[in-house]
């Protein structure tokens, strides 16, 4: 119990010191016009106040993740914890902050536009594809477990495809009206669902004769997965996610004021760590690895939250854990897709004013992860995964890009930069399923080799804009208002 305790005072302390120091490092202008007055449409661009910003982008950001994660990396034991708290801090917070900022900076700009202006040209096709790649494994993986979860939750008396269906054309109206009309106006009932449902679930698991177990760096893996790389791909959102990368800059797109900034992204990074220590700590402590392990191949880990909500607040409560459980998904899928859209909007220059070229390039993307919604979750979680901290990288090092052209202290983007990227290339080297199935030792050293020809090459690149005076923050009308 005291190891719960002391990561969550952690992660909370980390906003008010690390968090301010990364705001220091980058430098928020209040009197700089933000997008959502400078651009504002009324469609993806609409200034909207903190609070909401807030909100949605904890919702935005806080899939599945936080809580599948958490519970499938629980099987490593309490060493997991240590992802959780130093990846929120040290990465994950500080991935989603430079994110949303360098977005805010850039008239909104997704992520595919930001790499190809900070990292070359190609990098711009790469990670297009990259990025939509994951938007639409992430909308189906969005998809299918909150699905599992109602299915669950109703004892299978409503077929699971029809609640697919629904949850589809909710994300459909999402996708292509106005950011203001249905999330900017759900969102707020959503969050307090998600809220009290995980503070009741911590609560009561502190409050309950189970045992929180204390920190150790052994591997209780049931399956003997190695530590390196696999948990930090197991455990992604509630530490460090590049489905994130992914959302800031929605919000980047309605947020009124540059010092916002650290409220909305770093502590709603933070907000996402605590729900992952949360969930983490509730599968630890309910289940031995062995019998935890069997009901995620059972059932996936929607059957966890389930028996954990149940267990611990009863039925009326554990209903609403599980409802909040079901938002998460739910409410990262609907703006997956609008991500999504936006991205291909934006790199083909197809204005979405119009609600007819806003379904030309929707109901395309819903075909396809209709279709991916037949293929086994555990195969689509894999690539998730992997797709998901390879886009974490990339974003990292386009910040450190960033403050390293203007000067600035770039080691706190690229540390957990060269962390990630070797985790990422180590994995593809090592699984087998998906990657090379190279030995562990060769895996790694082919890892720290390629990180190292990444890193040089970085630099190289990073000289490059500085000699050649890359403006790195586009320039916007001085005449609009500022909140």
């Amino acid at each position: 119990m005291i190891t719960f305790i002391v990561a969550i005072a952690l992660l909370i302390t980390a906003y008010f010191t690390y968090g301010k120091y990364v705001e220091k490092v980058f430098g928020p202008n209040a009197n700089r016009p933000t997008p959502a007055y400078a651009n504002q449409d009324g469609v993806d661009y609409v200034p909207m106040n903190k609070q909401k910003n807030a909100l949605i982008q904890l919702l935005n950001i806080a899939g599945t993740g936080p809580i599948f994660g958490p519970i499938m990396g629980a099987l490593y034991g309490p060493v997991a914890f240590l992802w959780i708290v130093l990846g929120s801090i040290f990465a994950g917070a500080v991935h989603d902050y430079l994110t949303g900022m360098i977005s805010i900076r850039n008239r909104g700009a997704h992520i595919p536009e930001l790499a190809g202006k900070f990292l070359g040209k190609l990098s711009r096709h790469l990670v297009n594809v990259f990025a939509l790649l994951l938007l639409l494994l992430v909308g189906t993986v969005f998809v299918t477990t909150p699905a599992s979860l109602l299915h669950n939750l109703i004892d299978g008396k409503i077929a699971l495809i029809a609640i697919i269906l629904l949850i589809f054309s909710y994300f459909i109206l999402s996708t292509i009206l106005p950011i203001d009309k249905i999330i900017g106006r759900v969102y707020p009932f959503f969050g307090a669902v998600l809220i009290i449902g995980s503070i009741a679930v911590g609560i009561a698991l502190l409050l309950s004769d189970y045992t929180i177990p204390e920190l150790s760096l052994t591997n209780m893996h049931p399956a003997d997965l190695p530590i390196l790389p696999i948990l930090f791909l197991t455990i992604t959102c509630g530490a460090l996610s590049g489905f994130h990368a992914t959302q800031s800059p929605l919000i980047s797109r309605t947020t009124q004021n540059e010092k916002q900034g650290r409220y909305i992204f770093y502590g709603m990074m933070v907000a996402e760590g605590v729900i992952a220590m949360i969930w983490a700590a509730a599968a630890m402590s309910l289940f031995d690895g062995q019998s935890l392990q069997g009901l995620i191949n059972e059932g996936t880990a929607s059957l966890v939250v389930n028996e954990v909500s149940m267990t611990l607040l009863g039925a009326v409560g554990g209903t609403i854990a599980v409802l909040g459980a079901v938002v998460l998904p739910i409410t990262s899928g609907d703006t997956a897709f609008r991500a999504a859209r936006n991205i291909i909007a934006d790199y083909i220059r197809m204005s979405q004013t119009k609600m007819g070229k806003r379904l030309m390039i929707a109901l395309p993307m819903f075909a396809v992860s209709y279709w991916l919604t037949t293929i086994d979750f555990n195969l689509l979680w894999r690539y998730f995964s992997f797709a998901n901290q390879g886009t974490a990288a990339l974003a990292l090092w386009i910040g450190t890009m960033y403050l390293f052209v203007k000067k600035k202290n770039y080691f706190i983007s690229l540390i957990p930069a060269l962390f990630i990227t070797d985790m990422v290339l180590t994995y593809i080297l090592y699984d087998s399923n998906l990657g090379f199935g190279l030995s562990y030792s060769a895996a790694h050293t082919g890892g720290i080799i390629m990180t190292m020809l990444i890193t040089a090459l970085f630099f190289w690149k990073g000289n490059k804009n500085r000699k050649e005076n890359l403006v790195v923050d586009m320039e916007v009308p001085s005449n609009q208002n500022v909140a």
